[in-house]
């Protein structure tokens, strides 16, 4: 039998403004745990078109209300931070959990905006994050740690508490500099808005890199993260999933139609097994419902279909 994917579902946070209050999202977080799904996943941005939700303070609190579900940014804008307090958080985060803290950070830059309002210069962003993985990984197993980049300078910096066990980072991206990132830097790569074949070709750029770089690449997770919605009919879940993506990206739905699975739960399993089979060991849902309970629900319905396809025995 195949390896199982992990599958995870996007739980929005919180604003109460547009109707989301935090119970809303911890009850969706509680039931995502009981249904059985691998991993519960948030998003991350400052001030995306005017909009934010701040992924660590997002997972700390769906921390403190789960025992077992894996916990996963995707993606962190870590360019937009400072990486000495980003190690703190990481490391009370994974604590709290309990070593369950999955970090996918990206450069972002859809919106050039978010960055000059976090005094980043976009152009910056990639050499950012690259100096900011580095400095993460010293702090969490170094004390006194030096380093002198060309965005980040520090001098016998000490951070406590550390990380539970050392943190998974996975590169998210669509770039050769993401794939040259993830196979360099990071323990794993997710991909979004990619066919199977251009998802196996971004595996390979990667782990290729990860040889050149003299790592095995054995170690390295891979995944792809799509948004879809589930519905009766195809014309019905196409509609709803539409209106989400065009309202968040400003851009028509169909530059991503053939890369978003929707249609019935029979239709998004098919659609998302043929990466399972180029090596995505983890997928993440970006689930369009009515509500974040049935978001989780209809992950869970997903996650059953794409497993009993692949000889596992229903649950």
């Amino acid at each position: 039998m195949p390896q199982l994917p992990k599958v995870g579902v996007l739980v929005r946070s919180w604003d109460v403004r547009i109707g989301v209050t935090g119970q809303e999202t911890l009850e969706a977080a509680r039931r995502a745990e009981a249904l059985g799904l691998d991993a519960v996943v948030v998003g991350d941005h400052v001030t995306f078109y005017g909009f934010g939700n701040d992924g660590l303070v997002t997972l700390t609190a769906i921390a403190a209300v789960t025992e077992r579900i894996e916990l996963r940014t995707s993606v962190y804008l870590l360019p937009l931070r400072h990486p000495v307090p980003v190690a703190l958080q990481c490391a009370q985060l994974d604590q709290l959990s309990m070593g369950r803290f999955v970090f996918g950070v990206g450069v972002g830059g859809e919106d050039p905006h978010e960055f000059e309002s976090c005094g980043v210069d976009p152009r910056t962003r990639g050499r950012r994050a690259d100096e900011a993985i580095a400095i993460l990984r010293r702090l969490w197993s170094e004390d006194d740690v030096t380093y002198a980049g060309r965005h980040f300078q520090l001098r016998g910096v000490t951070v406590y508490p550390k990380p539970l066990r050392p943190i998974p980072i996975l590169v998210g991206g669509r770039s050769e500099a993401a794939w040259r990132r993830a196979g360099r830097l990071g323990d794993g790569y997710i991909g979004i808005w990619f066919t199977p074949e251009r998802f196996a070709t971004a595996r390979a750029r990667v782990r290729e890199e990860a040889v050149a770089a003299g790592r095995d690449p054995a170690h390295l997770s891979f995944g792809m993260q799509f948004w879809c919605s589930v519905a009766p009919s195809r014309e019905e879940a196409r509609a709803r999933v539409a209106a989400a993506m065009e309202a968040t990206y400003r851009i028509p739905f169909e530059r991503f139609e053939r890369t978003t699975p929707y249609g019935t739960i029979e239709d998004v399993a098919d659609f998302l097994l043929p990466y399972v089979g180029e090596g995505a060991d983890h997928l993440n849902l970006i689930m369009v419902q009515d509500s974040l309970l049935e978001n989780v629900e209809m992950a869970a319905a997903v996650r059953s279909a794409v497993h009993e396809r692949l000889g596992a025995s229903p649950r």
